[in-house]
Parts: C-alpha cells; sequence; structure tokens
C-alpha cells in the first residue's frame, strides 16, 4: 500500500490561500471594532437650528462666520428668533393685564360694600373690638390681597386723569388745583382703575 504524499492536497481539500486571507480581512468580525472618527468616510456634524439660535454672538458676527450660501438662512432664523422673543413679552404682558382685569371684575363688586364700611366708620360704626369692626378688617384685608388700591385724599393735587371734580370751590390763597374734600373714594389695581375718585375742587380765587 503506497504512502499518502500529505505535501499535495487532495481535489476535495480546502486550500486557505490568497482567496481565503482576503476573505477574512473583509469580514469585520475579524476585523474587531473599530471607531467610527477612525473611518475614512466620516463627516463632520452639521449645525442645527438650536445650535445656532443659542450661538453668544452678535448676528454680524454670525454672518460673517457663516459660509455665504447659509448666511440668508442665518438671518432669517435671528428675525425669527426677535419675533419670537417679541411675542413672548407681549403674551406675557397682555397675560398679566387679563389677570388684573379679572380680579378688578371681582373687587368692583365689593365697592359698594366698602364705601358702607367708610360710612359706617364716618359714623363711629365701627367700634374697636366690635363684631363689625373685625368683619370690615377681614374684608379690607381680601380686597387689598387682590391687588386693590384705594387713592385720593383731600390735599392731593387735582389730577383729571385720575379724579372726577363734581364741584369747584374758589378758595383764597390756593394757586393751583387741590382737592378740597372726597366725596367718593377712588380704586384701582395697577394701572387698571376701577373707580375714579369724586371729589371737591379748591381753585384759585379771581
Amino acid at each position: 500500500m503506497a504512502d499518502k504524499d500529505f505535501d499535495k492536497p487532495d481535489d476535495g481539500d480546502e486550500v486557505l490561500g490568497t482567496e481565503g486571507s482576503e476573505a477574512q480581512a473583509s469580514d469585520p468580525a475579524a476585523q474587531g471594532d473599530r471607531p467610527a472618527s477612525e473611518g475614512p468616510d466620516t463627516e463632520p456634524e452639521e449645525l442645527t437650528v438650536d445650535d445656532i439660535l443659542g450661538a453668544a454672538q452678535s448676528d454680524e458676527a454670525a454672518v460673517a462666520d457663516a459660509p455665504e450660501e447659509e448666511h440668508d438662512l442665518l438671518l432669517d432664523l435671528k428675525r425669527v428668533q426677535a419675533e419670537y422673543a417679541n411675542y413672548r413679552r407681549r403674551t406675557e404682558e397682555q397675560r398679566e393685564v387679563e389677570a388684573a382685569r379679572a380680579k378688578g371684575s371681582v373687587a368692583k363688586n365689593l365697592l359698594p360694600v366698602l364705601d358702607d364700611l367708610d360710612r359706617a366708620e364716618k359714623h363711629g360704626d365701627l367700634a374697636e373690638g366690635s363684631a363689625l369692626a373685625a368683619i370690615a378688617d377681614k374684608l379690607r384685608g381680601v380686597v387689598a390681597r387682590l391687588g386693590v388700591e384705594r387713592y385720593a385724599e383731600a390735599g392731593d393735587a387735582f389730577d383729571p386723569q385720575q379724579h372726577e371734580a363734581i364741584f369747584q370751590a374758589p378758595t383764597p390763597g390756593t394757586t393751583e388745583a387741590t382737592i378740597l374734600e372726597v366725596v367718593e373714594v377712588g380704586y384701582r389695581i395697577g394701572e387698571i382703575e376701577l373707580r375714579p375718585a369724586k371729589v371737591v375742587v379748591a381753585v384759585p380765587a379771581e
């Protein structure tokens, strides 16, 4: 029986030659993990809208640094940012005004009660320690927490934008219109007037 020649492969045996090496080299598992940044086709990340809007630089500097084909886009984004900021500011201001009006509509219904309490106090009906005085203090406290302010006192300068003159009294020695008597006190919440003050005005005598 002749010895088999192991130096020469049989026709059915698989030969790992050059083709096998190339297949192994092309196999990702054989190469192991390679960082993405080392790839030859890696592209730089593009700027997002948030990146552009959040950049701490002036409009001129941003446009100068950007590629020429992106100048118009960047200016549009800056304009949209400014318009949105203005919109937020107007919305917040409007919200505050609407909140004050809502409070004012509630407080306005309480003004006649506050007038009755003022009259009762002038007539001595709100004696300290009485039940009526305690109720008056609580009601006035509620109105104050709503932000309601009362204004107009005798001696104040007359302001036709805030005061309603129901009578003018020529008074010797008076050089400018001054509140002589408050007939009905005025109320307001911030810039919103709930009721103008009704007053008697002292004016210079002719």
